[in-house]
């Protein structure tokens, strides 16, 4: 079964709802303005039930099916964005200096909608679907807060599934794979605690430059040599900061970084071997290596019934050619991960086609892709609960 008919009348409305998200994007928890927008649009569609306030600024929609009683699942879009200045160019590029919508989640929010819209005006299922917008998945552990305010439970969702547009993959294809599918993240902070002076008497110092430089080849070997080569694993320093002037040699460099996994022991090797690491090449030279590591999302992990089934919907949608089910992890983070480990679900990829990547300045969610979202989303219910 191929796009809906009703998905593709409303594309222009819902790309019209998304340039306007686009055009004022919100930062991690702070997202009034588009929690607002959302709360609107689904009390105009008629929902049962419209809650805010559920994770700080989460929205919550409520549609009950009309072929009686089933259980209830749960759609999640995303609604934040990046502190990033936009360099699309395009007519309703962010109006915010210094945010934009760089990772799509204004689309994935458009793409709900206009599913909750199509839901509440067939209701052609039996069971309750719940469509959730989840504030600060980019980095503030939204879903984890909107789970502590008792999401799963309040509205007894049963099973869960989350999407997200994949720039590379064409528009009209999924992509989708059973077990892990994007990586548990952590991040590291490392002070060197050298002893500074003159930078023409490094003799008479403990250089904290050179040692944090040592170091940061140091951490390559955990994924080189400390981890297996078939294990993905991911170190990454990121931030180097230390000195003020060009003939002092500073008393300390502070490095920051981030680590990716899909499985637990690897992210306990890796936050064991890289104290030893900074700590070791510091007491080397005569310095002290503090180092800081927190843990923050886990992995994404997609359960196999559930995957099966959303590859199943996605075939209906797109046709057997154009769903991958057999897509390599990513070493991104996801807050998804936390609603996956409290109820079964999946997590799917939907192509952006030829775009510039995630997180990218250049970035924009291609409006082509809506269609076959909002019909993904609506198939996924009804087939869910088909009673």
């Amino acid at each position: 079964m191929p796009i809906i008919n009703r998905a593709a009348e409303l594309h222009i409305e819902i790309t019209g709802w998304r340039r306007e998200l686009h055009r004022r994007p919100e930062i991690l928890f702070a997202v009034h303005e588009t929690a607002a927008f959302v709360e609107t649009r689904l009390r105009e569609f008629g929902c049962d039930e419209v809650h805010t306030g559920i994770g700080q600024t989460g929205v919550v929609g409520i549609i009950r099916g009309s072929r009686g009683a089933g259980p209830c699942i749960g759609l999640r879009a995303d609604m934040d964005a990046l502190p990033l200045t936009e360099e699309t160019g395009k007519t309703y590029a962010s109006v915010i200096p210094g945010r934009m919508h760089a990772c799509g989640h204004d689309g994935h929010t458009a793409m709900l909608l206009g599913a909750a819209k199509y839901l509440a005006e067939t209701r052609n299922f039996a069971g309750t679907v719940a469509v959730i917008f989840q504030p600060a998945e980019e980095g503030g552990g939204g879903g984890r807060e909107m789970l502590k305010d008792g999401l799963m439970e309040r509205f007894r969702i049963e099973q869960i599934f989350g999407m997200h547009n994949l720039p590379g993959l064409p528009i009209g294809h999924f992509a989708i794979r059973p077990g892990p599918i994007m990586a548990a993240t952590a991040e590291f902070n490392i002070t060197v605690q050298g002893r500074g002076g003159h930078a023409a008497m490094p003799h008479r110092t403990v250089d904290p430059v050179v040692i944090a430089s040592q170091i940061v080849i140091g951490l390559q070997t955990i994924a080189a040599r400390s981890a297996d080569p078939l294990e993905s694993v991911v170190v990454s320093v990121t931030r180097i900061h230390g000195g003020y002037a060009h003939n002092i040699i500073p008393d300390k460099v502070e490095l920051s970084g981030t680590v990716r996994t899909l499985k637990k022991e690897m992210a306990r090797l890796v936050e064991k071997r890289l104290s030893a690491i900074a700590e070791g090449i510091a007491a080397a030279h005569g310095a002290r290596a503090v180092v800081s590591h927190v843990s923050n999302y886990p992995v994404t992990v997609n359960h196999a019934a559930q995957t099966e089934f959303a590859a199943n919907v996605a075939r209906e949608v797109a046709g057997d050619a154009n769903v991958d089910t057999a897509a390599p992890a990513m070493m991104g983070g996801e807050d998804f991960s936390y609603m996956l480990e409290t109820r079964p679900g999946a997590f799917i990829f939907l192509g952006n086609g030829d775009s510039a990547g995630l997180h990218s300045p250049a970035y924009d969610f291609n409006d082509e892709a809506i269609p076959y979202g909002v019909s993904y989303w609506a198939r996924l219910a009804e087939t869910a609960l088909a009673g």
